[in-house]
């Protein structure tokens, strides 16, 4: 019965790619749904895509693995999401709007040109932009490709492999058929899901809890700082380094081009405006119900004398799977499982098209064949989603091979943090300073794009400092270096406002 519903999951899939693709007509269509989205589709497709995998088996397992603190998760992704919606999305509409962008490098493009900037720099915008997404999103997508084949293993015990290749398989062929408009259709299903099943599993979890439980005094007996947001040891500086880190997530949120792709389709600003409530309660929910289930299901499944790693994994990422087939018959778990898989396919989506449209339109048409007909464009862009598709497969089972103790949830993020931390700044400084230029966002973007590894693999290596600084990871000190730099190149390089002044 639990195969049943994952083939009734794909085959609904694959009719809405089918049906979308009757819909695609030019190339806008396919690249953000002829700027037609309504509000709904938009807040659902956008939490969605800017959830992942991560969600569901990363942050429940991190809500097993530390308890209380891992809500600063929920706290930054919270943050994030309203400043984007209620400050960022409008003016980028706007924006996006007056120079007709269908994709992000568009955007900096039309941002950046400027009788005082070198002729040259937009055009390096374009192409470092285009380089990044491809290189960001590939890596993302193989992360999330991994993640596809655990579910499998860990809920219906399939091999991880053939996990792999059947929902690597079924998310290509509705995106290759659809575009954008199958992926953010999809989304609303797929959101919906994720947001059920995530706010039914904590509720379910806590009647579970046997009757006159002092459950504080039960959890704070599990382990040392579960249920202290400062986590083990209280405030210390080692532990706001840690929580750095983890509210550090939502400056994702600031100008990730998978999400903001999203503001630049919606129909208007009046949908923004109503769409924004709807993207802000999905998060709230769905944070803290991953973050209580996680914690809930340790409790449940390994108790005060259980044994963490045997039971749920060295890092807690086990706690989804077997906290639903806990609960829940196999009918029910199955559920859940469509849930995970939906958290994962709504993210690879996402990213597909992005990264389909940095290469085919902001490099190869814009740069080598700009006579190209939308028709052929769209061709193209089709098997450059295969391409990178198999590219990133590739590297998910690679990794899966050289790194068998891998999380989940550091996988996912590195690559979120590296699109983050190459793009948020330049975002943000574009939409809010006026005299922010084309030096300054290529700047910007740059330092992104070299310390996310740099964060990741070499600080650590530093002795005595760099294991303690590499608390923080690689998201909140890339995005502010990427962030200082931008707006020091701009000073340097604003010969306007040097001239005027003077």
């Amino acid at each position: 019965m639990q195969h049943l519903v994952i083939f009734a999951y794909f085959a609904v899939l694959l009719v809405i790619g089918w049906i979308a693709s009757r819909r695609i007509h030019n190339l806008t269509d396919y690249y953000i749904g002829g700027k037609n989205l309504g509000y709904w589709v938009a807040a659902f497709s956008a939490r969605a895509s800017g959830e992942s995998a991560w969600l569901y088996l990363g942050l429940t397992g991190l809500g097993a693995l530390v308890g209380l603190p891992a809500l600063w998760v929920v706290f930054g992704e919270t943050l994030g999401v309203a400043i984007a919606w209620f400050l960022m999305a409008q003016p980028f509409k706007r924006a996006t709007d007056d120079y007709r962008s269908i994709t992000i490098p568009d955007y900096l493009v039309s941002r950046f040109s400027s009788e005082t900037s070198s002729a040259r720099t937009p055009h390096l915008i374009r192409l470092c932009a285009a380089s990044a997404l491809t290189l960001f999103v590939t890596i993302y997508v193989s992360a999330q490709i991994d993640a596809t084949g655990k579910a499998f293993d860990n809920f219906l015990g399939l091999n991880y492999y053939v996990g792999v290749i059947v929902g690597f398989g079924t998310v290509v062929t509705y995106t290759l058929s659809g575009g954008f408009l199958a992926v953010a259709w999809s989304d609303l299903f797929q959101g919906l899901l994720m947001l059920v099943g995530l706010t039914v599993l904590p509720i379910t979890a806590f009647a579970a809890v046997p009757a006159g439980t002092n459950l504080g005094l039960e959890v704070a007996a599990m382990g040392n700082g579960l249920i202290s947001v400062w986590g083990p040891g209280g405030f210390t500086f080692s532990n706001v380094l840690i929580i750095i880190s983890y509210a550090a997530i939502g400056l994702g949120f600031l100008g990730s081009p998978h999400v903001f792709v999203r503001f630049m389709a919606i129909r208007g600003e009046s949908e923004i405006r109503m769409g924004r409530w709807i993207a802000v309660t999905f998060t709230i929910l769905a944070d803290s119900g991953a973050v209580l289930s996680g914690l809930l299901g340790r409790y449940l499944l390994v108790g005060t004398d259980g044994n963490f790693s045997s039971l749920l994994g060295p890092n807690g990422e086990q706690v989804l799977p077997e906290l639903v087939n806990y609960l829940f018959p196999p009918l029910l778990a199955s559920l859940f499982v469509l849930a995970v898989l939906a958290a994962i396919m709504s993210s690879i989506d996402s990213l597909l098209v992005v990264a389909s449209a940095a290469i085919t339109r902001d490099f190869y048409q814009q740069t080598i064949k700009p006579q190209l007909s939308s028709e052929s464009l769209t061709r193209i862009s089709r098997w450059v989603i295969l391409g990178l598709s198999a590219i990133a497969l590739v590297i998910s089972l690679t990794v899966s091979y050289m790194y068998p103790d891998r999380t989940i949830f550091w996988y996912i993020i590195f690559g979120w943090s590296g699109i983050a931390a190459t793009f948020c700044p330049m975002i943000v400084l574009s939409l809010v300073w006026r005299r922010y230029n084309a030096q300054g966002a290529l700047t910007s973007m740059l330092t992104g794009l070299i310390c996310v590894p740099l964060f990741k693999f070499g600080v650590p290596l530093i002795p005595h400092w760099g294991p303690i600084i590499s608390q923080a990871e690689e998201m909140a000190p890339s995005f502010l270096a990427a962030l200082l730099t931008g707006i020091l190149a701009t000073l340097l390089t604003d010969r306007s406002h040097t001239t005027s002044s003077g």
